[in-house]
Order: C-alpha cells, then sequence, then structure tokens
C-alpha cells in the first residue's frame, strides 16, 4: 500500500501532461519538425521553451491556427545563435509567415527544401549574414506577398523569375552584393511590388520601370551603379508615392512627366547622378529642396542655382 500512492500519483501526473486539456494544441509532425530544428541550432538558449512536456503551440516564436493544431508562423528573432537555415524548415507544410531577422550570425544560403512550404505568404529572412546567390526556386513559393531579403551578403545577379510571383507585394533585396542588371521581366510583374534595391552593385537600364500603367507604389534604386538615360522616360507609374534614385550614373535631364503625378509624393531623389539640363518646375519637383538634386553633372534651376545661358 505504501508504494501504490506514489505509483498513482506518477501516472496521474503522467496523464495530466499528456491529456489534450492540460498539454494544449501540438501536432505530433510539426513538433518532431521543430524539435529537429532546436537540434539543428544546438538546442540554443533561444529554444528553452521547447520542451518535450509541453505544447509547441505554446512555445516561444511558434504560431499555430486557431482552428486547427498545425504551426503557422515561426519567427527566430534578434539573437546571437550560429548556424545555418535548417533544411526542416521545409517539413512544416502548413507555414504562412517564417521570420529569421536579426541573427548575425545566421550563414549560409537558403536551403531548396523550403520550397515545400506552398503556403508561405511571409518570407522575412533580413539583417543576417547569408550569402550566395539569391536562389531561382523562391519562385515557385507563389502565396508569397512579402519576400524580404534585405541587408544580408547575397551575391550575383537577381533571378528573372522572381518576377512570376503572382501576388507579391513587396521585395526587398536591398543591402546586400548583388550585381548585374535588373532583370527587364521585372516589368512585367502581374501585381507590381515595390521595389527595394538600394545598396547593391547593379548596373545597367532601369528605365523600363517607369510607365503609366504599373500600380508600383514604391521603387528605391539608390546606391547602385545604374547608367540610363532618364529623359527617355516618358511617363511614371501613376501610383508612385516614394521614387529615389541617388547615387547612381544616370544621364539625362528630368522629364517634364514627373509633375504630372497627382499622388501624394513623398520622396524624389535624384542626386549624385550625371543629369543635365534645367529642373522643370511643378508640383512634384517644387516639393523638394537642393538636396534631392545636387552633386549633378550639370543640373541647375530652382532649388539649385539658375541655369547659365
Amino acid at each position: 500500500m505504501a508504494t501504490f500512492f506514489p505509483l498513482f500519483s506518477t501516472l496521474l501526473l503522467l496523464f495530466l501532461s499528456t491529456s489534450p486539456a492540460i498539454a494544449g494544441k501540438c501536432n505530433k509532425e510539426d513538433k518532431k519538425a521543430l524539435i529537429s530544428i532546436k537540434s539543428h541550432f544546438n538546442n540554443a538558449y533561444h529554444f528553452a521553451s521547447w520542451t518535450n512536456t509541453s505544447a509547441c503551440c505554446d512555445w516561444y516564436g511558434v504560431e499555430c491556427s486557431p482552428n486547427s493544431d498545425r504551426v503557422t508562423g515561426l519567427y527566430v528573432i534578434q539573437d546571437s545563435l550560429a548556424g545555418t537555415i535548417p533544411s526542416a524548415i521545409g517539413d512544416l507544410p502548413f507555414l504562412t509567415s517564417l521570420r529569421f531577422h536579426k541573427l548575425p550570425n545566421l550563414t549560409g544560403s537558403i536551403p531548396s527544401s523550403i520550397t515545400k512550404l506552398h503556403n508561405l505568404f511571409l518570407l522575412m529572412l533580413s539583417w543576417n549574414s547569408l550569402s550566395g546567390p539569391i536562389p531561382s526556386f523562391l519562385s515557385s513559393l507563389t502565396s508569397l506577398t512579402d519576400l524580404d531579403l534585405s541587408f544580408n551578403q547575397f551575391s550575383g545577379e537577381i533571378p528573372p523569375s522572381l518576377s512570376s510571383l503572382p501576388i507579391l507585394s513587396a521585395l526587398h533585396l536591398d543591402r546586400n552584393n548583388l550585381s548585374g542588371s535588373i532583370p527587364s521581366s521585372f516589368s512585367s510583374f502581374k501585381s507590381s511590388p515595390d521595389l527595394y534595391l538600394s545598396h547593391n552593385n547593379l548596373s545597367g537600364d532601369a528605365s523600363f520601370l517607369f510607365f503609366a500603367s504599373s500600380s508600383v507604389t514604391i521603387i528605391d534604386l539608390n546606391r547602385n551603379k545604374l547608367s540610363f538615360n532618364l529623359s527617355s522616360v516618358t511617363s511614371f507609374p501613376v501610383n508612385i508615392t516614394y521614387l529615389d534614385l541617388n547615387h547612381n550614373m544616370i544621364f539625362g535631364s528630368i522629364p517634364n512627366s514627373i509633375n504630372e503625378l497627382t499622388g501624394p509624393i513623398t520622396m524624389f531623389n535624384v542626386s549624385y547622378n550625371r543629369l543635365c539640363g534645367e529642373i522643370p518646375q511643378g508640383a512634384v519637383t517644387s516639393k523638394f529642396d537642393e538636396f534631392s538634386y545636387f552633386h549633378n553633372k550639370c543640373l541647375c534651376g530652382p532649388p539649385l542655382p539658375a541655369c547659365k545661358s
């Protein structure tokens, strides 16, 4: 009798800890994948709450659907953990958002297993130390609305296939080591995503991004090596609110069509280029001071000094 109660108590506690009402939600296959991710990072402290005796939907950085036990979100943010992105990420088939952000010791490339995440609409792999080329297989993630690979060390050319993402609303590739030209296919996005391509080594033409029927609102190309004739641009995206072209090698003159825009323009910067001629006067160009125009070859007129006859 003396040994019965301790044994009974142990069995009762075991039952309660594994009871759905107590343990909460956790799909066993998702939990297996998450444990594999934890192991990949050598059981770093960030994953201290990821234990076998607790429900994975209650773990730090894990989000689950309110209607099921499936993991739909995973975020690992601001930590010193080191390693690469684990291939086990691809074993979370219901994932809709994935964030690896501000992990300076996260290195390597994007694993191909990520292509199994057909429900993914947010992929944020930003402010890390990821490197290598941006893989073209990301174009298979057709549910993506936001792709953020900014502040890394990605190199090589931008894969043209990214333009086939049908519902993309924002593309962040800024602050990398990307080179080559902007793919001409970027003029044919179905969804006209906002483009953040600044602080790279991109070269060549970008004038094909500017046409009235595009619904893009933000184009940030500053601090690259782009070279094209701005005079050849006959129209700008009608909804654009932010256009930054500073620190490139753009030549020609500022077209009058910039002043045909009627939306709330918050940024227009063409400084540090090779532009010439008189700044066309109008509602848009008059909103910005000399810092949006200075350090060009021979650009003149308000807000810069008057043109010489």
